[in-house]
């Protein structure tokens, strides 16, 4: 009967042509839908796919672990989840019984925020769903008219047929589902509160430096310094305690140089592995590149000319370098930026403060809780408040332009993917087979349809957060909140307004140009036409939610993972640093995630009063979603940077706003179906009202206590007091500096199936610059009269030292798990924060590490200190700040006991199991031989004798005392055999002891 009514439906208007079908289908476009059959395919497509993609997964899954489990073998002790065993179905239980508090010390509190929005949705689904179906099913059944028998059974269960009868139950479910979404909100939020406190008290949290410390912004040129930053402070709190302060320091073009680097790197690395492909078949010819347009150099190259790739980006490596140094070394202290940090011994105090400041400008500055180090984005903190403000209308700008210009695809996507029979009336070759295999096509339109409409959008969450960026964001995780936003915005305008409402307003534009003395009716009849064009539309979404189940699926299954690393291993050329990368335990967006949760509320409320069956399927959505996103979070996924939960309250917003958008709807319904004095109508205008009202009392009552730690008054403070080690503002200066300053170069990679070819076709200087080490007194650059063997490497006997200026990678060693402390991987895949080296976790030297007394347990090495040990300060370490690892020592030198950056030596969870076999040829077979013997201190007198030269700096200065900045060697600190700025490994390997 449906083919038959499409084939009449087509007959009748194969008088018009195509301009004329497509101006009759802008004007009402879903007419037509094959209804019934798009429903059924996509619930059984739905159901079918996910339970086949579950099955399978639980018979990959104990034989892929890399893909399928990465983070019970890369996180620490600490942070591991739950084991599973080999069984098909062993990764149910532990789903069933890890809880909320357990997700946060697995997987973070942005994760367990993240699992209580979705069981939340999944609860008020669930709820609405009886309480929809219930009531209003019966209702529009039972007073939906069919009186030529040929209407579909599922457009009965929408009130669009209805006519002359008020349909009171619309208004009365409607405040059930205000309050029902009031009481599960209203839960959620104190349990969300409890949550913040217990990550308050945890050991990461209270160890961690950021916690008690507060960011300035916009501070005035005057108080720009140290001094300054306590200053501003104080004018509005006198009765606070004594404040170590630092004030950020210009880094100037060192970060374009770093970024620089960093490519030039990769590129060479990639260089190299496809040359190196097959060492005992190289290509015939060199490799060849362009010179980068941003050396300087660029200009003596003829235009055009392409040079050997391996030279030229082994030489821009060396000059980069070097040019890194030198701007390091020439960092103006006095030259400061318009932001500062001020760090407190009390997480109480400081978090005191930043909740009394929270509404003031003292001088102009405005004070906020400081977010960890790897959250800030340091280019956008010396941005000027005019500035910001500039770029963010001109962002908006761009953002509603694409709003306004993805109108028109949007409504193409309308009229054809919904209904494909549209398609047909101006294709009359697709019509013949539509009408041919109405069957098929149905089962096309409820699987492909919803199925174009998410991926058209796959790009966006990438266009958004550059443009965020772009916009001024300070911090990484308050860009990600202001995508939530955006993407919100845009999905609901573009994918739910425009979608559902194009039709019915072309429709009134045309009618009015067509007959302008008929406009104010056209005008009258705008709800009519509305209402039932939302109605018509209803069926798809119906559909497109029970298509969501697919994609979550999908996720479970990780088939972009296993596709792109299938075809990087078999198709391409990967370089080790990639191979590494593949194996490293993905990052989870959450805000692309958080955005299509809202989303799909957001339409399923809209639509619940005109079609109450989207109701149980966003229910059956969310019910599957949440066991399926648990296990994502707990085994696979990563949190890149923690924000400690701060997007709950982003989330409510946009979900009360869902609810007050689905009482419009309702709103709409009952001035359409009302009675003539539409007292239905102004009966529901009360519910905004009620969502708006509840929303500021949350905010009031939850919002504050959520954010901070305290806030009760400061307590005043003696006069003048000190801080019990002023040094520590150093330690304050390292970590809350620029990465510019201490940031580690890379170095390039090379397989170690390439490391006996790579001397032959490099033709730089692979001599580091210490000839004598090799035993060969005669050789001079090395060139001798006798042959030089390959140097030994001193602490592994038998085996050729590296090369120098690149790190050869063995095959046993392309794995994640030995890199996972290294800042420059470890920095994309949870900042550390999971494997033990989080770099926001006090050290020796920051403000308020009472910890590190004599007596208390190493928290990075598990060792207890030594009390009373003498610093070292040898130019035999190099150390960052910020460096995940702490110092590194020549090779062949053991870490001095105790230390509390030493690497474990026993079998540990950040640790592979492979180094305490002892069957690796990398294993250091005196891993715990005795330390080395420990110099005297150098008392002060001796100490200005013997190195006179010191880099400036002091208390509080970025970068400041006796290692100069990011804890770089200094010149004086290595002999004048080792000052060679050109030696390409100058940067990399740690220094030969000094020999006193």
């Amino acid at each position: 009967m449906d083919v038959w009514i499409q084939v009449q439906h087509v007959t009748s208007r194969r008088d018009l042509n195509p301009a004329e079908e497509l101006l009759q289908l802008l004007r009402n476009p879903f007419k037509q839908t094959l209804t019934d059959g798009a429903i059924w395919s996509a619930l059984g497509t739905s159901v079918g796919f996910t339970a086949f993609i579950a099955i399978a997964f639980s018979f990959l899954r104990p034989y892929n672990s890399v893909v399928y489990a990465p983070k019970l073998k890369h996180a620490d002790e600490e942070h591991a989840p739950p084991p599973i065993g080999k069984g098909y179905l062993a990764w149910i239980p532990p789903l069933w019984r890890t809880t909320e508090k357990d997700m946060i010390a697995h997987a973070g509190m942005d994760a367990a925020i993240f699992m209580r929005f979705t069981i939340m949705c999944r609860n008020i689904f669930l709820v609405l769903g009886v309480v929809g179906c219930g009531i209003l099913l019966p209702v529009y059944y039972t007073l939906n008219s069919d009186k030529t028998g040929n209407q579909k059974w599922f457009m009965r269960l929408t009130p669009s047929n209805v006519n002359d009868q008020p349909i009171w139950a619309v208004v009365v479910t409607a405040y059930l589902f205000n309050f029902i979404i009031i009481g599960f909100i209203w839960f959620n939020y104190r349990q969300v509160l409890q949550l913040r406190r217990v990550y308050f008290k945890t050991k990461e949290y209270q160890q961690s430096l950021s916690a008690r410390t507060l960011m300035l912004n916009d501070i005035p040129k005057k108080y720009s310094n140290d001094e300054g930053i306590a200053r501003i402070i104080d004018d509005v709190i006198p009765h606070a305690s004594f404040a170590r302060t630092a004030a950020a320091r210009n880094v100037r073009d060192l970060p374009s140089l770093i970024q620089q680097h960093d490519h030039t790197v990769r590129k060479l690395e990639k260089v190299l592995a496809i040359y190196l492909k097959d060492p005992s078949n190289l290509p015939a010819g060199r490799p060849m590149c362009r010179p980068s347009k941003k050396d300087p150099s660029f200009t003596t190259y003829p235009k055009g000319q392409k040079v050997d790739a391996i030279e030229y980006l082994t030489q821009r490596i060396r000059e980069l370098e070097v040019e890194v140094k030198e701007a390091r070394a020439n960092i103006d202290k006095r030259s400061t930026l318009s932001y500062g940090f001020a760090s407190y011994d009390d997480i109480s105090e400081a978090h005191s403060i930043a909740y009394a400041l929270r509404k003031k400008k003292p001088h102009g500055a405005t004070i906020v809780l400081a977010p960890r180090p790897n959250d800030i984005i340091w280019d956008n903190m010396p941005l000027t408040p005019a500035t910001r403000s500039w770029r963010r209308i001109i962002i908006n700008v761009w953002i509603i332009l694409l709003t306004l210009i993805w109108v028109a695809p949007s409504a193409m996507i309308a009229i054809f993917l919904v209904n494909l029979s549209n398609l047909g009336l101006v294709w009359p070759a697709f019509q013949a087979q539509l009408s041919g295999n109405t069957g098929f096509w149905s089962i096309v339109q409820g699987v492909a349809s919803p199925a174009v409409l998410s991926l058209v959008y796959l790009v966006l969450p990438i266009i958004f957060r550059r443009l965020s960026i772009r916009a001024g964001d300070r911090t990484k995780t308050g860009r990600e909140r202001h995508v939530v936003g955006k993407l919100y915005a845009f999905f609901v305008f573009n994918n739910l307004i425009v979608f559902c409402l194009f039709s019915t307003i072309w429709n009134l534009v045309s009618s009015v140009a067509n007959d302008p003395q008929k406009a104010w009716d056209t005008l009258s009849n705008f709800g009519v036409t509305l209402f039932i064009s939302l109605c018509d539309i209803s069926s798809f979404w119906v559909t497109w939610l029970l298509q969501r189940n697919l994609g979550a699926a999908v996720d479970l299954a990780q088939l972009w993972t296993l596709i792109y690393s299938f075809f990087m291993r078999k198709f391409s050329s990967p370089t080790p640093r990639e191979m590494i990368e593949l194996t490293a335990p993905p990052s989870f967006d959450y805000a692309s995630y958080y955005n299509y949760f809202l989303f799909y509320a957001t339409v399923a409320l809209c639509f619940a009063g005109l079609q109450p069956l989207v109701l149980p399927a966003a229910a059956l959505y969310f019910s599957i979603d949440v066991w399926l996103k648990k296990y994502l979070l707990l085994y696979i996924f990563v949190t890149k940077t923690e924000s400690g939960g701060m997007f709950w309250r982003v989330l409510i917003n946009r979900f009360i706003f869902g609810t007050v958008l689905s009482n419009l709807v309702v709103f709409l319904t009952a001035w359409v179906h009302g009675d003539g004095t539409h007292t239905m109508a102004f009966a529901s205008v009360p519910l905004p009202f009620i969502m708006v009202i509840f929303k500021v009392y949350c905010s009031r009552t939850f919002d504050a206590k959520i954010h901070f730690y305290s806030t009760r008054n400061i307590q005043k403070h003696p006069e003048g007091a000190m801080p019990k080690d002023p040094l520590r503002s150093v330690g304050l200066a390292h970590r809350f500096g620029h990465p510019a300053l201490y940031k580690p170069l890379i170095t390039p990679m090379v397989h170690a199936k390439a490391q006996n070819i790579l001397a032959s076709i490099y033709k730089g200087r692979l001599s580091d610059g210490r000839e004598a080490y090799s035993g060969d007194t005669m050789s001079t650059s090395g060139y001798s009269d006798a042959y030089v063997m390959n140097p030994m490497h001193a602490g592994k006997p038998g085996k050729v030292a590296h090369l120098p200026g690149f790190e050869i990678v063995p095959e046993s060693r392309l794995d994640f798990e030995y890199y996972k402390t290294r800042a420059e991987f470890a920095s994309e895949h949870g900042g550390g924060d999971i494997f033990g080296r989080s770099n926001d976790i006090m050290r020796p030297g920051t403000p308020g590490s009472s910890m590190w007394n004599g007596s208390e347990p190493n928290s990075r090495s598990g060792s207890p200190t030594i009390p009373n040990m003498p610093r070292m300060d040898s130019p035999g370490r190099v150390f960052s700040p910020n460096s995940d690892i702490g110092m590194t020592y020549p090779s062949g030198y053991s870490q001095p006991l105790g230390s509390p950056y030493a690497v474990e030596t026993g079998p540990g969870r950040s640790r592979s199991p492979l180094y305490s076999q002892g069957n690796d040829s990398a294993s250091n077979l005196v891993g715990n031989a005795a330390a080395m013997p420990v110099a005297a201190p150098i008392s002060g007198r001796e100490r200005s004798v013997e190195r006179p030269a010191r880099a400036p700096g002091g208390v509080g200065m970025l970068g400041g005392g006796p290692r100069g900045y990011g804890g770089l060697p200094q010149e004086e600190d290595f002999g004048p055999e080792h000052h060679d700025p050109m030696q390409y490994n100058y940067f990399r390997e740690a220094r030969a002891p000094r020999r006193f």
